[in-house]
Parts: C-alpha cells; sequence; structure tokens
C-alpha cells in the first residue's frame, strides 16, 4: 500500500478481533514509522510504551475513560513526551512532535493491515497522571492507541473542504 492508499485507508477502529497478537517485527515496524516523523530540532523528545499485558490493558482502561476497545486490542502503544529532551525555543513543542510520531504510527499501522484508534491523553491532565502511574513513568502521555486485527469497517469520515482552503 503506498502513502496516498494508507492515508484513505486509515479509520479509528474502536472493535478489534479478539485473541489475535501481533508479530514483533510490525510492532517494530510501526515504531520505527513514529521515530521517523519530524520533530523540533530533531529533539526526538518521544518515549514509546507497547503493552500486550492483559492485566496492564485492563489498567489503561480504568486510567482512561475512552478505552475500552482495549478489551479486544492486541496491544496499546503509549506515546509519551519528554520535554526535558527539548531546550530552549523548543520547549513547547514536544506535543507536536509527539503527534506527528502517532500519525506516522497510525498510518503504518493500516499500510500493514491493522487497526488503531488514538486516544488523547494529554492536555487532559487527569488521564495523562493516571497513565503515567500505570506505566510508572515521568514522561507525560500524549496518546493511548490501541492496535488490533479489525473487526469493522467504518466508512470514512474525511474529505477535502475547499472552503477550508485560502488560496494568495
Amino acid at each position: 500500500m503506498d502513502c496516498t492508499q494508507a492515508i484513505r485507508a486509515r479509520r479509528s477502529i474502536r472493535k478489534f478481533k479478539p485473541g489475535v497478537s501481533i508479530p514483533r517485527a510490525d510492532v517494530e515496524t510501526m515504531l520505527e514509522a513514529a521515530m521517523m516523523a519530524p520533530s523540533a530540532r530533531n529533539t526526538r523528545p518521544w518515549e514509546f510504551f507497547v503493552v500486550e499485558n492483559p492485566e496492564l490493558k485492563a489498567k489503561l482502561r480504568a486510567a482512561h475513560p475512552y478505552s475500552s476497545m482495549l478489551e479486544t486490542a492486541a496491544l496499546a502503544i503509549v506515546v509519551c513526551g519528554r520535554p526535558e529532551d527539548q531546550a530552549g525555543i523548543c520547549l513547547e513543542y514536544w506535543p507536536l512532535d509527539c503527534g506527528a510520531a502517532i500519525e506516522n504510527l497510525l498510518l503504518q499501522a493500516a499500510a500493514l493491515g491493522y487497526g488503531a484508534c488514538w486516544c488523547g491523553c494529554y492536555p487532559a491532565l487527569d488521564r495523562a497522571e493516571a497513565i503515567q502511574a500505570v506505566l510508572d513513568t515521568r514522561s507525560i502521555p500524549a496518546a493511548l492507541i490501541s492496535v488490533g486485527v479489525p473487526d469493522e469497517a467504518p466508512a470514512p469520515k474525511g474529505f477535502y473542504q475547499t472552503d477550508k482552503v485560502t488560496w494568495l
């Protein structure tokens, strides 16, 4: 699948086929795609937690009110920001950098035939802090992403809107 196809095929998947695991090589391909994202001054202020353990996935579900799909997802990938990795003028850019990494990860998942759903954490501090506690990290959770084999095929929601474009 090429880039154009992956962009148009990507959906937020909330229903997964239960009991399916994802090969480690595919997870690493998704993580590599995430880490290929641009970041301010190439500071790469991110950290990734891959959660396959059912008990930890249940704790993440309890920590994030909109992550019920983790019950059947093969795994969760929590993308965390590390503001301390940025200095000076880049200090406030870590959420943007993590967002770029998240989108790359989602597109790579779609290109590999997996479904995924982006559940935002930061700037909802209650969610971010609850997930920090589950993961025992000081990094700031930007998003919790469920990944698995889709058990639904939602219609596309995105489309081109000419009224949102100004040509100068």
